[in-house]
């Protein structure tokens, strides 16, 4: 099988609509690869600002990014190691979230990511998590998902995560950076997040994870049978 004739499911949107969870489940289900490529870009954002280096040389961060060694699984399921280190907690912090964004501003750092997650195109079929999976990376996909949520329920959701997670949040800080980061996410030069022109736009603010999954996975079935 050539490597465009792996199917491929992208889900797109902002951070805290569920959409990790969606492509988690997605891909378990299906038995597909997964991609996260949130977690390359917030690896990269902690380990730029590790290394104090200045997002005004974009030069510097792609060469950096290009040099990252980051493995997945290594700590366990779901884990994710900078330079055998498990930054699986530390990636999804505030200072994870607010780095992945900034970098992710860089277009010399996108393109040093992009070998990356295309790389995960791997048989018998991926589900790729991000911003702009469905746009750039894979525009080819055979179904693409743009999940989006009220910045309110978003917030929630997230500070929820982090105080399960023993980690210290703020409420109001939470939704003021939720909403700075969509703004900036939307207006970048490149790659900005937006929906594919033929993807499905879910608003999950009023509805759970079944849900959610019952409505895509309809849609999956029917485009994965298009494509056998």
């Amino acid at each position: 099988m050539n490597n465009i004739d792996i199917p491929v499911i992208t889900i797109d949107g902002p951070s805290a609509t569920g959409k990790g969870t969606l492509a988690a489940s997605l891909a378990a289900h299906l038995d597909f690869h997964l991609l996260d490529s949130g977690s390359l870009y917030r690896i990269l954002g902690v380990a730029v600002a590790r290394a104090g280096l200045s997002l005004d040389e974009p030069e510097v961060i792609a060469q950096f990014a290009r040099n990252l060694d980051i493995q997945f699984g290594l700590h366990g399921a779901g884990s994710v190691a900078l330079d055998g280190e498990d930054v699986s907690i530390v990636i999804r912090t505030d200072l994870g979230s607010d780095m992945a964004s900034k970098v992710g501003a860089i277009p010399a750092a996108r393109e040093a990511l992009l070998d990356r997650q295309l790389a995960f195109r791997q048989s018998p079929g991926l589900v790729a998590d991000g911003r702009d999976m469905g746009t750039v990376v894979f525009p080819d996909a055979c179904a693409k998902f743009f999940l989006t949520a009220s910045t309110e329920a978003r917030a929630q959701r997230r500070y929820k995560q982090l105080l399960d997670k023993g980690i210290d949040a703020i409420f109001p800080a939470l939704l003021r950076e939720l909403d700075e980061r969509d703004k900036r996410d939307r207006s970048r030069s490149v790659s900005p997040m937006q929906p594919a022109g033929d993807a499905i736009v879910i608003d999950t603010t009023e509805l759970d994870r079944s849900e959610v999954m019952e409505q895509v996975l309809g849609w999956v079935t029917a485009a994965l049978s298009r494509e056998s």
